[in-house]
């Protein structure tokens, strides 16, 4: 009879399982692998080998498989690549944002598992937390409350006022990675600043280190509805001004993530697709974090889904109702066409530097039969009342060469498609604005109190709003709300328009001197002209890019940069890997902030 077979040591075979799993990058000292695909062991046995008509061996394997995608383009992009856009500006001009989620740099994977273990269930129970890990659901909720630290010691602190002087300003970061090192190498205290799509980026980073296929969304037109009445009222003056400060508003663009994987936890069809929302806005059972819910149950205005479907659901239908005061106190009604709410949400498309439009996995055709169903489903009874029309309509257009540093022309396009003459008063001002809805100064205003529309008519007015007014007080948004107000007296009646334009900034040039190889330095030239009237001091280029430079480096240009002229520097790269790879650049400058660009750059072998 045999002797039995003693275990002397397995091999994980790190070398062969990192990069058959493409966990190489992750961990060379761990055994990393993902879920759905086999990998090697190699058992070593102590006195004799392994006798296949004699010795039985047993292996036990417990995983969920709760995330895999089937696709390997889709699992190539939303877990494997490092960088990515994010999408800002307005719904009418949308602008990419580079972005280096770096989720297999070096150390990056041990700041995700430090996430998990300082999270406050890990804290309070340990053993039941860690058992939990094998749930998406569970992660996903956990990392969508630790990338803020409204309630631990999570990652980012959130600020939207423009007073960024204790800290970095949201728009300065570029990447996921210095983010996260500076959260480590302080002792897991709080990074200052974040706004939503920094939130969404980490995010992104930490769920794909964590093998979650991610991706980061933005919404534009998108509301913050605290009290689930899908409703979102302004109350403003005679003149169109909003009239006081509140918390409920219409953000220009809000950024959340959605994560790939089942749902056992709720009725068959809604896998796929979760939204986990880690800006902190409003508390869910007790915590600033929001999902992850499905966003078929979006669509479908199935509400009691978890998590937090209200009120991920208002973020993009709630309605919008413009209250006019009068001088007697009475408030009336205005109308206002201009605002739809969830427009245009978009993601970077798979395999490309193009945007997708997914605004169809969230609504149903507006007007259409499923539409109303799920918005009956909701409750959302304003949603089903028909729009007011009064036959005079309003829009705000613009003009050519809307560019930081530019005098330009916006336009009240008015049309009166009635047989009668209409005659009111027109009111236009500019004013600068943040993405969440923050007014700063005016910017440019006109008043026409005697407007004429003859019948079947139409009319453009022009207003011009000049860089000397608009310089000092644009914030890093690089927005401006045109507003309108039309208003006739005769039949009582407010017509409301407003815009949000984007100013576009410069263009940063970027190249490549030098054939790029694996393991031989490289320098890449970076450059931007000045659009400006006046100089620019202070000026730097920070640079990341995930497989062609180690971490983050900032380098200085030359002072002043005068009106028109170029700037340049070169930045050394160092190419570790094959492929294709991202190099992302952020420009800072004392008139001139937050100006993104970025390279695709094709590694090839040694």
């Amino acid at each position: 009879m045999a002797e039995d077979l003693v275990l002397e040591r397995c091999d994980l075979e790190l070398e062969v399982n990192g990069c058959d799993h493409h966990t190489a990058d992750l961990c060379r000292e761990r055994l990393v692998v993902r879920r759905g695909q086999p990998f090697w062991l190699t058992l070593h046995f102590e006195g004799r080998n392994y006798e296949a008509s004699v010795d039985s061996l047993t292996f036990c394997a417990m995983t969920a498989d709760a995330v895999y995608l089937n696709s390997d383009e889709e699992r190539q992009e939303y877990v494997l690549t490092q960088q990515g856009f994010i999408y800002q500006g307005s719904a009418k001009f949308i602008k990419s944002i580079p972005w280096n989620f770096g989720q297999f740099e070096d150390g990056i994977l041990d700041i995700c598992l430090m996430l998990l273990d300082v999270n406050p269930k890990f804290l309070k129970n340990a053993g039941r937390d860690c058992s939990r890990r094998s749930s998406p659901v569970y992660v996903g909720r956990v990392v969508s409350g630790m990338v803020n630290c409204n309630d631990d010691q999570g990652v980012l602190l959130g600020r939207w006022d423009n007073n960024y002087g204790d800290g970095i300003s949201p728009m300065f970061w570029i990447g996921s990675v210095d983010i996260l090192r500076r959260w480590k190498k302080d002792g897991c205290q709080r990074v200052k600043y974040g706004q939503c799509w920094v939130f969404a980026a980490v995010a992104c980073t930490v769920l794909r280190c964590l093998g979650i296929p991610t991706r980061v969304v933005t919404n534009y037109n998108s509301a913050h509805d605290q009290n689930s009445n899908l409703l979102i009222e302004y109350f403003r003056n005679e003149y169109g001004e909003i009239q006081s400060d509140k918390s409920e508003m219409i953000w220009n663009f809000h950024c959340w993530v959605e994560s790939w994987m089942t749902r056992p936890d709720l009725q068959p069809g809604y896998e796929g697709w979760q939204a986990l929302d880690p800006t902190p806005q409003e508390k869910s059972e007790g915590t600033y974090c929001c999902g992850p819910v499905p966003v078929r149950a979006i669509k479908e205005g199935d509400l009691s889904t978890k998590y937090d479907a209200p009120f991920v659901f208002a973020e993009v239908n709630a309605d919008v109702v413009d209250w006019i005061r009068q001088d007697d106190g009475s408030l009336h009604k205005s109308i206002n066409h201009s605002l739809v709410v969830g427009l245009k949400i978009s993601t970077k498309s798979v395999g490309r530097d193009d945007r997708e439009d997914i605004t169809h996995n969230y609504k149903y055709p507006e007007g259409s039969p499923e539409e109303r169903e799920a918005f009956t489903r909701a409750n959302h009874l304003n949603k089903l009342v028909d729009k007011e029309e009064t036959g005079v309509a309003m829009r705000i257009r613009v003009g050519e060469g809307m560019n930081r540093g530019c005098d330009f022309d916006v336009f009240a396009h008015i049309t009166n498609s009635t047989p009668e003459e209409h005659t009111g008063r027109l009111l236009l001002c500019a004013r600068t604005v943040s993405y969440n809805g923050i007014l700063g100064p005016e910017c440019g205003t006109k008043d026409l109190l005697s407007l004429s529309l003859e019948p079947y008519s139409e009319k453009s007015i022009p207003l011009r709003i000049l860089y000397e007014k608009y310089c000092d007080c644009l914030t890093e948004s690089n927005l401006i709300k045109v507003r309108g107000l039309l208003i006739e007296p005769a039949a009582n009646s407010y017509l409301l328009a407003e815009r949000d334009i984007y100013l576009e900034n410069p263009e940063i040039k970027i190249r490549i001197l030098g054939e790029p190889k694996q393991n031989r330095k490289l320098v890449a030239e970076v450059s931007l002209r000045n659009p400006l009237t006046e100089a620019l001091s202070g000026c730097t280029f920070t640079v990341e890019g995930s497989g062609l430079i180690e971490g983050q480096k900032t380098v200085d240009a030359p002072d002043p940069v005068e009106a028109g002229e170029e700037v340049k520097v070169r930045v050394d790269l160092l190419p570790l890997y094959v492929g294709r790879h991202k190099l992302v650049v952020n420009f800072e400058s004392d008139r001139l902030k937050a100006v993104k660009g970025f390279r695709n750059v094709i590694v090839g072998p040694a």
